[in-house]
């Protein structure tokens, strides 16, 4: 008896295949409705690092993506590594300047905040997105962070609240705490 439980157990606990999970693909993925966040990368070192933003842009249908300065371009290797696919999803554009992507992002109605420390932060946890006002997070080199004048030009900051004795998260992390925290507190797709 005890056999039959745990093998019915493991078969309504088993993994899904892919074709189970009601993923959209890319066509309709395009045309669908995005939740309105852009993700800002400064100066971006590693395409692994872009390639992670990709695929976590993708899994939140965000709007775009702005490659920024020295950060890679689809279809640089890494990036496709990482990414799977997601640079055929993803919309995304390069900008030479990150100020420039900033100024971009704010003429299209979205509020830019850098993710970032700095002195009047806001922690992560007392953010309180508006429901249905748009987005842009800016995420910084993995050395120097986000560049003050970029920090100068946003509306604001996040802090991620750390605890341990690093002072830093990989910027894919933050990316995905940050998306996960914004879906969560706004529900774009209720």
């Amino acid at each position: 008896m005890l056999i039959f439980a745990l093998n019915e157990l493991a078969f309504m606990n088993r993994k899904l295949k892919s074709e189970e999970l009601s993923r959209i693909d890319n066509a309709n993925f395009k045309k669908s409705e995005k939740f309105e966040v852009i993700v800002i990368l400064d100066n971006i070192r590693s395409g692994n690092n872009v390639g992670s933003v990709f695929r976590t842009s993708d899994a939140f249908r965000l709007e775009a993506i702005y490659l920024c300065g020295i950060t890679a371009q689809p279809p640089q290797r890494d990036i496709q590594k990482t990414a799977l696919g997601a640079t055929e999803t993803v919309s995304w554009e390069y900008f030479n300047n990150t100020l420039d992507a900033v100024d971009a992002a704010r003429d299209k109605g979205f509020t830019v905040m850098s993710i970032e420390q700095t002195k009047n932060a806001l922690m992560l946890d007392q953010f309180d997105p508006e429901a249905g006002k748009k987005y842009a997070i800016v995420l910084g080199n993995e050395v120097r962070g986000v560049q003050q004048q970029v920090i100068d030009k946003c509306d604001g900051s996040i802090e991620i609240p750390q605890f341990g004795t690093k002072h830093s998260f990989n910027i894919s992390v933050s990316a995905g705490i940050i998306l996960w925290d914004l879906y969560l507190k706004t529900n774009p797709f209720e």
